[in-house]
């Protein structure tokens, strides 16, 4: 299936914890054997217009300061129109590409975009597939969810330590507990059938909280970890990642995840509460990782 860009080229503690424009990340560009990997739901464009918080056009630069503060290694998104997965690629640095698919197929509705610095790490193979009875099957969905939903995987090689990984990105539905259950079994089976020596982090807007409900329990069950709760170091105090374009509630749901396999160590884990003059880049916190492998 289609769905890979043109490579462009060679491949503070506690508190508010609000990265500025240039300034001082809150973990940046990954360093030696590292690797910086966000989740990000960043908001689909609604077409609405300004001063409404959920406009693009004046969340779109907020986001790509964000972005270009952190330099992440690898970036999930999620609720990304193909307009929005075309923006964000321009918006960052050159030796960034990306990998996605529309999930009706082809440029047709949202994406599960994963971009990666071709600096760093290299795809060797990806494919999608959807959360449903045939997952094979392009736009199908078949447990109680309106929406349709799918997951997007690639396959890695980490050119400075020469190890591969796979990074799996997807987003659960928002209303059908079913659908959500569902999905995490199939998630759970795809990364079991992976080869069992490969490094696997999977981001999501998972649409349920962490620790508390069953598609976490299913999904921490079965190999993956949390790495909010693996962390060596947290960053940031434990914000609900649904911010409704709102101030920050610690401890509300993290319904955005950041998972990983026992190959990978977490050393640092932060959720971003980045805003520019009160705006939000999305209605979504993202989440954030630095890794390393086992």
């Amino acid at each position: 299936m289609a769905g890979v860009a043109a490579v462009a080229g060679v491949l503070g503690t506690g508190g508010q914890a609000v990265a500025q424009p240039g300034g001082k990340a809150l973990i940046g560009p990954a360093r030696g054997h590292q690797l910086h990997v966000m989740t990000y739901n960043i908001r689909f464009d609604t077409k609405a217009a300004p001063p409404n918080p959920d406009a693009w056009t004046t969340r779109r630069p907020i986001l790509a300061e964000l972005l270009n503060t952190e330099q992440p290694t690898l970036l999930g998104v999620q609720e990304a129109l193909y307009s929005q997965v075309k923006e964000v690629r321009a918006d960052l640095p050159q030796h960034y590409d990306w990998i996605g698919l529309g999930r009706e197929g082809g440029g047709r509705g949202e994406y599960m975009s994963i971009y990666f610095d071709t600096r760093r790490v290299e795809p060797l193979d990806y494919d999608h597939f959807w959360l449903s009875d045939t997952p094979n099957v392009i736009g199908s969905k078949s447990w109680g969810n309106n929406v349709v939903r799918m997951v997007t995987w690639v396959r890695f090689l980490d050119r400075r330590t020469g190890r591969e990984f796979v990074h799996v990105n997807t987003h659960f539905d928002h209303q059908s507990e079913e659908s959500r259950r569902r999905s995490a079994q199939l998630v759970r089976d795809r990364i079991a059938g992976f080869d069992a020596a490969l490094p696997v982090v999977l981001t999501g807007d998972f649409n349920t909280p962490a620790e508390t409900s069953e598609s976490f329990r299913i999904l921490t069950g079965g190999g993956l970890a949390d790495s909010w709760a693996t962390a060596a170091e947290r960053l940031t105090p434990a914000w609900g990642t649904f911010g409704a374009y709102k101030e920050p509630v610690e401890g509300k749901e993290r319904i955005d995840w950041l998972l990983h396999n026992g190959h990978f160590r977490v050393l640092q884990a932060a959720i971003n509460t980045y805003r520019r003059d009160g705006y939000f880049p999305s209605d979504h916190l993202p989440v954030h990782a630095l890794l390393e492998f086992a």
